[in-house]
């Protein structure tokens, strides 16, 4: 058999391809504002190759500091305040916590591979740490059920792997990344759970069982809740396990247990872990990590905690999806594993954090944000661009996240637009008709000096924005 020319063709579209589902033309603040039509090019088609996807996905942290790069981010990082990425400070100056290694020896059995769920003297450290915080005088999690992948978003990949066909519900707003991941398989359908502004995007117990009525078999979130700051805590959280305990597996995404300011700093942390009854019938993931609590996002070494059925699976997905975490660092981090280090850890993070929470609280007030609700968990702030007092004037235009946004990027200061953690998966909506559009998330994550000099920023966008004289040498960028 032979073959004539080229059997499979790529057309080049005449058109942009369009990945929001806008059938009415764009308002009149779109048109006229050159960050939405950014975002949109940046999203909605680029120049087709073969065998490639037309359309570019990223995530909110991505886009901005693709955005901000344009403006010479990636050149002088240092002369920015980035409040955008979702990392803590990393340095061992904060009072109380214990120093991270600076070097790592390497075994033999380091140089080779390893299992892809992982050690398992770093499992059994895990599932050690989870009995003696939360499962005292109940049954408890061996190493078989603890899987380590390397990093949160490589274990959340792996668990979409090896779903069956299912209806899995995901409340709005959410973590950004969820929005790409859920947009992969083709093994579930996503199906938003928007939650209200009026009661602080509450997950009410009642609200779940309506989505497991109504179908959904797997339920997604993250708790502590990003971007909102909130914690489901208990008896609520136990009541919603309940709810779906033998109906439903739920996903709990836990990497901002250890910043739980709402027991007084003590050192506690909240986890699904506590409610569990059995903990290989129990449909309960729980995945967290180095990265956040241990202020370790480079080291890429992440935890799944759940049934010993789903963790055989998740290891099997880890030999075709990426391969499994870097053995130098899993051996590195038992010791960090020790529960009462970590108590002691947690305390100092909280005590820390709760200070830096504050400040920008504070800073932010003082500019005239009316602050609805204080976050009580992570270390980000929701901020409400249309609650300023006073108002800004219409002709202002940054009371949306874009427009706020690229103003700050003059000031070289990076938040994230609300718009990024109304997950969209397939982007079946248009995003500006969104609840978040006035919505930035700001991170209070960085050190208290990159917090001072981002806040400073934010003042002169506003008090410009207002009117306001604003001298020339208090300006970051110039145009």
């Amino acid at each position: 058999m032979s073959f004539s020319g080229r059997r499979v063709s790529v057309l080049s579209p005449t058109t942009t391809i369009r990945r929001f589902s806008t059938s009415k033309d764009l308002s009149e603040n779109e048109k006229s504002s050159a960050t939405h039509r950014q975002f949109r090019d940046a999203h909605e088609g680029h120049k087709p190759h073969a065998g490639l996807d037309a359309s570019r996905a990223s995530t909110g942290v991505v886009w901005t500091t693709e955005r901000a790069s344009e403006k010479g981010f990636l050149e002088d990082p240092a002369s920015w305040a980035n409040l955008g990425q979702g990392a803590p400070e990393a340095d061992d100056d904060i009072e109380g916590s214990f120093p991270r290694p600076t070097s790592i020896p390497i075994t033999s059995a380091a140089r080779e591979y390893g299992p892809t769920a992982g050690i398992k003297p770093l499992r059994e450290a895990v599932a050690h740490l989870y009995n003696e915080h939360y499962r005292q005088g109940k049954q408890g999690y061996t190493w078989e059920n603890v899987c380590i992948v390397p990093g949160g978003r490589a274990g959340l990949i792996r668990i979409a792997a090896i779903l069956g066909n299912s209806y899995l519900s995901f409340p709005i707003p959410d973590y950004s990344a969820y929005s790409e991941m859920l947009s992969l398989f083709r093994n579930f359908a996503a199906v938003p759970m928007p939650l209200s502004e009026a009661d602080g995007y509450h997950i009410h117990p009642d609200k779940v069982a309506e989505e497991i009525a109504r179908g959904t078999s797997v339920l997604l979130t993250s708790n502590p809740r990003n971007p909102t700051g909130h914690l489901i805590n208990n008896p609520e959280l136990a009541k919603i396990q309940d709810i779906c305990r033998g109906r439903a597996t739920l996903i709990l995404d836990e990497f901002y247990a250890g910043y739980n300011y709402a027991n007084g700093c003590d050192g506690l942390t909240s986890s699904g872990a506590e409610n569990v009854v059995d903990v290989n019938t129990d449909d309960v993931l729980i995945i967290d990590g180095l990265t956040k609590r241990f202020r370790l996002p480079g080291w890429r070494i992440a935890w799944i905690l759940g049934p010993k059925e789903f963790v055989d699976a998740l290891g099997s997905a880890g030999s075709y999806l990426d391969g499994g975490a870097n053995v130098p660092f899993q051996e590195a981090a038992i010791s960090m594993l020790e529960p009462s280090l970590v108590h002691t850890e947690m305390k100092a993070l909280q005590l820390h954090f709760r200070e830096k929470r504050n400040y920008v609280i504070d800073r932010l007030t003082q500019i005239g944000f009316k602050i609805k609700d204080i976050p009580d968990a992570t270390f980000y702030i929701w901020l409400d661009l249309t609650a300023l007092d006073p108002p800004l004037p219409p002709s202002a235009n940054i009371s949306d996240g874009l427009n706020f946004f690229n103003a700050l990027l003059s000031e070289k200061v990076i938040v994230v637009p609300g718009i990024f953690f109304d997950l969209n998966p397939a982007k079946r909506r248009d995003l500006f008709d969104s609840p978040c559009h006035h919505f930035v998330r700001l991170s209070y994550g960085p050190k208290m000096d990159v917090l001072k000099k981002g806040l400073d920023g934010i003042e002169r966008v506003i008090r410009r924005a207002r009117g306001d004289e604003v001298l020339e040498d208090e300006v970051a960028v110039q145009d």
